[in-house]
């Protein structure tokens, strides 16, 4: 038996064993997404879960088949912050102690949670900048004694994460053409693969990963896992530097199609969730979304008008005070947020010519600050410009050069932009 039909076997188990402990989350057609495609686009809305999150289904079908030696010795596990609160929560629920390793990058929000929802039965270590620096001192304290609590690489995990497409498709009532599902450490997709191939064949399944962190695509071309160095953990809850050996495995054989989303991209679909479908989702919870073919800018998923297509929207923990950075990189992705080093002459009204001559009606300055002040005429400033329309963007350079004034654009890829974002 393959790893793929070994797992699709477990899922109706999973199914049993979750019923009355997770959330039946509604399955919503959303009209911003459905105008914007062409297609019916419907939401799995995990967010709304107890933990806001699918990750208690994984955590719970696992912690609830430990036997009572296991359940005594206590659990440990690894997480960006959701699992850590889907292991909190069937940790309370099951009368189990466990520790929960979280890496220093994780949101003080996901933090709080995973106390709040474990009632006590909760040990909460800091560790490392990623997930998996968080994920190597797991593994050391589980060699201790404690049972390890994957949050993807393991049969029991992908499992239970599947079991909210068996109850997805049950809510809607028909098969939908297309299954779109976020990426991270590959739990979910491998569940959800497993069932679908077996299921529903004719299902096209599409994951999405964040630009920065493509771990199962690497995997995909090296033909094996392999480490990601310098990832970006702006999607925290899919920002993982390896795929599970396990994971992989299934994801292989299913031929999942994967497509790469630009964190940017992530943001605008966020504010697009809370702005006009009144929704907080976690860049995590949106990435799939972000993929849809809405005609934004950056990379989408090829689907054809009139498809019936289920999205997860797979979390709601974000903390609030992650909102301007959330605007500032959707700014910078669709082009309307530039960055200069402007060489200003050093006299009297120069920002004022700047503001009269080179911004249009509509444009404006967002940070201006003299990077160096000196006895020259002219001297560097950092200036940051928002555009009306992204495509005016050759007319403020071309506006620029007409009043004599030299800048250049300090690029998104560029260490001092680190300084700004």
């Amino acid at each position: 038996m393959s790893a793929l039909t070994d797992l699709a076997a477990q899922i109706p188990a999973a199914v049993d064993r979750l019923a009355g402990i997770a959330g039946r989350t509604p399955v919503q057609l959303n009209a911003r997404l459905t105008r914007a495609t062409g297609s019916e686009i419907w939401l799995k809305r995990e967010d709304l879960q107890p933990v806001r999150s699918y990750k208690l289904r994984g955590a719970y079908n696992l912690m609830a088949q430990l036997s009572d030696d296991e359940k005594g010795a206590g659990v440990v596990c690894a997480s960006a912050g959701n699992h850590g609160q889907g292991v909190a929560f069937s940790a309370a629920a099951l009368g189990i102690q466990a520790t929960v390793v979280v890496p220093h990058t994780t949101p003080r929000q996901k933090r709080q949670r995973i106390l709040e929802i474990g009632h006590g039965h909760i040990d909460l270590v800091l560790h490392g900048a990623s997930y998996d620096d968080a994920s190597d001192e797991a593994a050391r304290l589980a060699a201790q004694g404690k049972v390890l609590v994957p949050a993807f690489n393991d049969e029991r995990t992908a499992a239970g994460q599947a079991t909210l497409l068996v109850e997805a498709f049950e809510q809607l009532g028909f098969v939908p053409d297309v299954v779109v599902l976020p990426v991270g450490g590959g739990g979910l997709i491998a569940g959800a693969a497993a069932w679908l191939r077996t299921a529903h064949p004719e299902v096209r399944i599409i994951g999405v990963e964040p630009e920065g962190a493509p771990c199962v695509a690497a995997a995909i071309s090296a033909g094996r896992p392999v480490v990601l160095h310098d990832i970006d953990t702006f999607v925290d809850g899919a920002a993982v530097k390896r795929v599970g050996d396990f994971t992989f495995e299934v994801i292989r054989e299913a031929r999942v199609e994967l497509v790469r989303v630009p964190e940017g991209q992530v943001c605008s679909e966020m504010l697009d969730l809370y702005q006009t479908d009144g929704i907080i989702a976690e860049p995590a919870g949106a990435l799939a979304a972000a993929a849809l073919p809405t005609g934004g800018v950056g990379p989408r998923v090829q689907i054809p008008t009139g498809s019936r297509v289920l999205v997860l929207l797979s979390g709601g923990n974000n903390d609030v005070s992650r909102y301007a950075e959330v605007v500032e990189r959707s700014l910078i992705h669709e082009g309307r947020k530039r960055y200069f080093l402007v060489d200003f002459p050093q006299q009297p009204g120069a920002l004022r010519m700047f503001l009269d001559s080179v911004l249009g009606p509509e444009d404006d300055i967002t940070y201006f600050e003299y990077v160096k002040r000196n006895n020259k005429e002219t001297g560097p400033a950092l200036v940051g410009v928002e555009l009306g329309n992204p495509g005016d963007y050759p007319f403020l350079l071309q506006r620029i050069d007409e009043c004599g004034m030299t800048a250049q654009e300090v690029a998104y890829d560029s260490p001092f932009f680190q300084f700004l974002v």
